[in-house]
């Protein structure tokens, strides 16, 4: 986030190793975990929506086809945005509050809660969704090739219930989908962090996402919607990774459970949805 909105006539940070070490310097290791209120709070609800949507949306469309998964995936990525984006605002908001200071001179927000509350206050329920369209146009596409790359992914590595390596198999196949999807629509996560962090210094620069995308084009050049990829791609593989191994095999444990016949021969349950 911070690598995303800084001003590009005067940069904080040069680049996403040395946004750590600014960071840790001057905030402490405290500072790096700025916002985790927000995700802790709706990471929970969001991924059983999205695995939840997803599955049904497939079990609706009747087969599992590569096209099948990237709808169902787009589906579950369109109604998460309703959670998502207000928690992303509230953590994006808590990511920019005191830049560089050790211990805060000001503090407007005291935690997520907080800051969600005082935005609704001052802006109403079309405050605390800012950057709702762009989180739509951003996660709607993502999450369809996030579930397609993962059934993809499975289908190539054989991933058998019997086999020894599963869950390595699992761990690279949901890192890899998590890249995919980062990298599908990133752009659009960079608009989207500018619209929601527009007017946190007191100034508001953009009225829209077009707007958006015309003046950080113009000023900074198309460089500017790979801000902060690096760092984004960093944390996706492990993150998603975690969250499809676990899904799977906790899946795949509770169908076991359930006496259900064994899979059929071939790559077992490409996705969670389908155990």
């Amino acid at each position: 986030v911070r690598l995303q909105v800084q001003n590009v006539e005067k940069p904080l940070y040069r680049g996403t190793f040395h946004c750590f070490q600014s960071i840790i310097k001057q905030e402490s290791a405290f500072g790096l975990y700025k916002g985790i209120g927000s995700p802790m709070m709706g990471l929970t609800f969001i991924n059983a929506l999205v695995f939840g949507v997803q599955g049904n949306t497939l079990r609706a469309l009747g087969k599992d086809t590569p096209l099948n998964q990237f709808l169902a995936g787009s589906a579950a990525g369109a109604i998460q945005c309703v959670i998502c984006c207000p928690m992303e605002l509230a953590k994006t908001r808590m990511q920019l509050q005191g830049t560089g200071e050790y211990k805060l001179k000001t503090k407007n927000y005291k935690n997520s809660l907080d800051c969600l509350i005082k935005i609704y206050q001052k802006e109403g329920l079309r405050g605390i969704n800012r950057g709702m369209v762009s989180t739509f146009i951003r996660e709607t596409p993502s999450f369809g090739f996030y579930f397609l790359t993962y059934d993809c992914m499975t289908r190539y590595l054989g991933c058998e219930a019997e086999d020894s390596y599963v869950i390595p198999k699992l761990l690279f196949s949901g890192g890899m989908s998590g890249i995919v999807s980062w990298l599908s629509t990133y752009p659009m996560d960079v608009i989207k962090s500018r619209l929601q962090a527009d007017g946190v210094g007191g100034v508001t620069q953009y009225n829209g996402i077009l707007d958006c995308v015309r003046k950080s084009y113009r000023e900074e050049g198309w460089r500017v919607f790979t801000r902060g990829l690096t760092s984004t791609l960093l944390r996706a593989f492990p993150v998603n990774a975690a969250t499809f191994a676990t899904v799977t095999v906790f899946l795949m444990y509770m169908k076991s459970e359930d006496n259900l016949p064994e899979c059929e021969p071939g790559p077992v349950i490409h996705q969670p949805s389908s155990l």
